[in-house]
């Protein structure tokens, strides 16, 4: 974990590259980074490598660049604590994580690494991707997330943080960032904001601050937690803390962490050692959940006083993280604090420990927490677990196996149990003496249950049940006991047939995820009125979707994948708050009578019919009912014409219309009203031949593939009005530049000089075949007097095409650098040029064309289109005419009197 994560987001601005907008310390290793990185242009593909002592601010720095860079990239990823989690989780896992964040896809799993490499290389070899690999240790992951430049598309760069630099010579990493610590100034500066929250500070606290400094070593790690707490401390108080430091080593870092856990309270020193043993990386959420077992609610206050004294932080996903440095002080400790005898400890999480204590059956009373969570190197060593391991455990309040193989099965469990997690539980049910009235959470992920065979007894404070990917689990029974359950989980069970009615009415229930159960074939009725989650997607079995028998306001969102259900049921419509559907079945008809009306984004794959019904008799309407509808997505479906009835205008809301692969010959003069609508995509609509209005803000338009698109449909979207007005962004399909463009070229570019300031708008038209872009990537840009400006429109879509397409694109008003500014006065005029990036073949750009819209004070005296530093200046036609006899003359005359001064000679 970086020192400053919070305080960089706070700071930086990425539109900058002046050394004073950044965070203390950062300044020129962010300039500097950037210049090795050199985004702007595109020379290759680039690894670059961070290296430092732990705590300096490595993954800080790496977070500051990728947040001010990812936009300049098609895809991106910043994988956080790769040694630790591929440890845990394998290089699988985070091959997985990688993909999935690059392609935006969910769902990504792969069976083994080498699978993994086959997949980012095939998914990700023609995209200009950025990958941040943070705090990686091993050569074996680099060669699994980034193994070489074919990898990825050209112009990406990788960026890999390490504390070996040996690391990144043997991986062939050429351009390296050594990150050392702070100077005495931005020491100083850092430690003024973490314990004050300001740059200003009264100066009577210099002096003990100066103090804190040098105790700090310019590791910003240490500077952060010693400014966090000396916060809201009088001066006396502050030097009573530094003088704690003082008298620590400097090169004892480990110590001086360990003064900011003795300032803690009881309670929060122990919620602090859960978290660094234990709950290192878990889910806040779930986290909270286990300690409110041991704390009750105050462990909310105790977690807010760790974040306040920056022991801890909340990730990007809501996970509870901390920096090595602090993990491994807070373990230190409990070694420390700890009997040598395991059994005799308050918490277990020594794999080797654990083991014993099961095995010999050692455990005593003072066991509150046991947490197993294997690395993946360990998995394979088989656990021998004493039938009798607990019986001696008395409090043993949170129980958690994971990512372990287990051989025998317990005999009994303490009744004190709060918290009960074990993967691959050995057996096909819990002990029949085990009490489970206190547990709160129960999950036997991938166990060998057949059903639930406890659920005789009570379960009075069971909120979390989870059965996911048991797959001897047939049937769930009566659930109406768990009265207070609000997560129900049992996803990829596979042989799960029979749903007991009662999943249907539980009150408190707020996630119940069903996915991947294929032989499920009838889902319970649903009267849920506190659900805000609902997963059904993939079970394939599944023909009919639940009926809801009550209003259901807490889902907001709901996504039906490969599910066999023909058709959603009237009662679809008491999700009363619904605002985004996404539905990828084979439907056979989808009514509108059954879509809620406060839907935003509705995106429907494979549905064989659509049907524009408001009311039971089956009368169509035209009247608006989706008034809050903004997305609209059909895919593949088998649409017609008789889509664009008078109830298509209900769509007339939408800002984003997408009829992907579907079977309309044209877009209807009704669309025209589509004031809202601002991108319309039509691609491989194969029989789309006509295009009979066009919505009047329209500024994205994609018809790629539409080989029957006529050339009077390709003329309606070449309109002079409508893209002298708003934002352009069209591809269709066409290869004739209209008469209205000023210049036409046959060259991969074009230009054009102007002067004072650049034009409101310049739109540039490109004809070209789309091709597979592996080794063409083909996107346009813009340069100025050579320099070149931002992208400020979207690449061409990556699609394999042989046709001929337009890419009419508009160049907005562009911030040009300092540089360019101070040009000197002479050289008024500046040189636009539109070209393409990456452009080996030049001969795929057959036409190009250039139109500059000007504003009224603007005339062409300000825009030309030849060079006027080169342009050899002619006279006028007319000027000749006008002196065309004083031209006579003057030859009459010179003619008289050369003949006059010869004739004395001839006398």
């Amino acid at each position: 974990m970086g020192s400053v994560v919070d305080w960089v987001c706070h700071k930086i601005n990425p539109g900058h590259l002046h050394v004073a907008d950044y965070p203390v310390g950062l300044g020129w290793p962010v300039v500097e980074l950037r210049k090795l990185l050199n985004v702007e242009s595109d020379d290759g593909f680039h690894m670059i490598g961070i290296h430092g002592m732990g705590g300096v601010g490595k993954t800080t720095l790496a977070l500051a660049i990728y947040n001010m860079i990812a936009i300049c990239f098609e895809g991106s990823c910043f994988l956080q604590n790769v040694r630790e989690k591929s440890n845990k989780h394998g290089l699988e896992h985070l091959q997985s994580i990688l993909l999935s964040k690059i392609l935006g896809e969910k769902d990504i799993n792969l069976a083994s690494e080498h699978e993994g490499i086959s997949m980012i290389r095939q998914r990700l070899q023609r995209k200009k991707v950025l990958l941040i690999l943070d705090d990686v240790d091993k050569c074996e992951q680099l060669r699994a997330l980034a193994g070489s430049p074919d990898w990825f598309g050209p112009s990406s760069r990788v960026i890999i943080t390490t504390r070996d630099t040996h690391l990144l010579a043997s991986h062939q990493v050429k351009r390296t960032y050594e990150f050392n610590p702070l100077n005495e100034k931005d020491a100083l500066q850092l430690l003024t904001w973490k314990a004050f929250k300001t740059e200003q500070v009264d100066p009577s606290y210099i002096e003990v601050l100066n103090h804190a400094v040098t105790c700090a070593s310019g590791l910003p790690l240490a500077l952060e937690v010693i400014g966090s707490n000396l916060f809201a401390k009088s001066l006396e108080q502050c030097k009573s803390a530094v003088n704690q430091y003082k008298r620590i080593p400097s090169s004892q870092i480990l110590d001086k962490l360990k003064v900011s856990f003795d300032a803690l309270e009881g309670e929060e020193k122990s919620v602090f050692l859960d978290i660094a043993c234990c709950f290192r990386g878990y889910a806040l959420a779930e986290v909270e959940i286990m300690l409110r077992a041991l704390y009750d609610d105050c462990m909310k206050h105790h977690i807010g006083v760790l974040i306040d004294k920056s022991l801890i932080k909340i990730g990007w996903s809501s996970t509870i993280e901390m920096h090595d440095l602090i993990e491994d002080m807070g373990r230190q400790i409990d070694r420390k604090e700890s009997s040598k005898e395991p059994g005799k400890c308050r918490r277990l999480w020594l794999p080797k420990e654990i083991i014993q204590v099961l095995k010999n059956n050692t455990g005593t009373s003072r066991i509150e927490i046991l947490c197993l969570d294997i690395s993946v190197s360990e998995k394979e060593e088989t656990l021998h677990c004493n039938e009798d391991a607990f019986e001696k455990m008395k409090n043993l309040k949170i129980l958690i196996i994971r990512n372990g193989k287990v051989s025998g099965a317990p005999s009994c469990l303490p009744e004190s149990l709060r918290v009960l997690e074990w993967h691959g539980y050995p057996s096909n049910c819990l002990p029949s003496s085990f009490d489970p009235n206190k547990l709160v959470t129960c999950k036997l992920l991938k166990s060998h249950f057949t059903s639930f065979g406890f659920l005789g007894k009570k379960f009075e404070n069971l909120t979390v049940l989870n059965f996911d990917n048991c797959q001897l689990l047939t049937r769930i029974p009566d659930v109406s006991d768990l009265s207070n359950l609000k997560k129900l989980s049992f996803e990829g069970c596979k042989g799960l047939i029979a749903l007991d009615d009662s999943i249907g009415f539980l009150n408190k229930l707020i996630i119940l995820k069903a996915e991947g159960c294929t032989k499920l074939r009838r889902f319970p009725p649903l009267n849920l009125p506190s659900l805000e989650k609902l997963e059904l997607s993939y079970c394939s079995s599944l023909k009919n979707f639940p009926e809801i028998l009550g209003k259901m306001g807490n889902i907001g969102e709901l996504s039906l994948s490969k599910l066999a259900i023909k058709e959603l049921p009237v009662s679809f419509q008491n999700l009363t708050e619904l605002h985004r559907l996404h539905i990828s079945c084979d439907f056979y008809r989808l009514n509108s009578i059954v879509l809620t009306p406060k839907l935003v984004a509705i995106i429907v794959i494979n549905c064989k019919d659509w049907k524009w019904v408001k009311s039971k008799d089956g009368e169509e309407v035209g009247s608006t009912v989706f008034s809050d509808l903004r997305y609209f997505e059909l895919n593949s479906c088998n649409l017609n014409d008789d889509f664009f009835s008078a109830a298509f205008m209900q769509l007339a809301t939408v800002t984003s219309l997408h009829f992907r692969e579907v079977n309309i010959t044209f877009l209807p003069e009704c669309i025209k009203e589509f004031h809202c609508l601002n991108y319309l995509n039509v691609t491989r609509c194969k029989r789309l031949e006509e295009i009979r209005g066009v919505p009047p803000n329209l500024k994205i338009f994609r018809a790629i593939h539409c080989t029957s698109l006529t050339s009077s449909g390709s003329s309606m979207l070449l309109n002079q009005q409508l893209h002298e007005v708003g934002e352009t962004d069209f591809i269709f399909r066409g290869g004739s530049i209209p008469s209205w463009f000023d210049k036409q070229s046959r060259g991969p570019s074009i230009s054009f000089w102007f002067r004072h300031k650049f034009p409101p708008k310049v739109l540039c038209l490109t004809v070209a075949p789309l091709l597979d872009l592996v080794a063409e990537m083909i996107r346009p840009m813009v340069l100025i007097n050579d320099k070149v400006q931002e992208h400020t429109f979207k690449p061409i879509d990556e699609v394999r095409l042989e046709l001929d397409h337009m890419h009419l694109f508009g160049v907005r008003e562009l911030h040009f650098d300092d540089g360019l500014m101070e040009m000197p006065l002479e050289k008024e005029w500046k040189h636009v040029e539109v070209t393409y990036e990456g452009l080996v073949d030049t001969s795929l750009i057959k036409a190009i064309g250039i139109h500059v819209v000007k504003e009224e004070s603007m005339g062409m005296k300000d825009i030309r289109f030849d060079d006027p530093y080169t342009s050899t200046k002619v006279w006028p036609c007319n000027f000749f005419i006008a002196f065309l006899p004083f031209f006579f003359l003057f030859s009459l005359a010179l003619v008289l009197f050369t003949s006059f001064m010869a004739y004395p000679t001839q006398l």
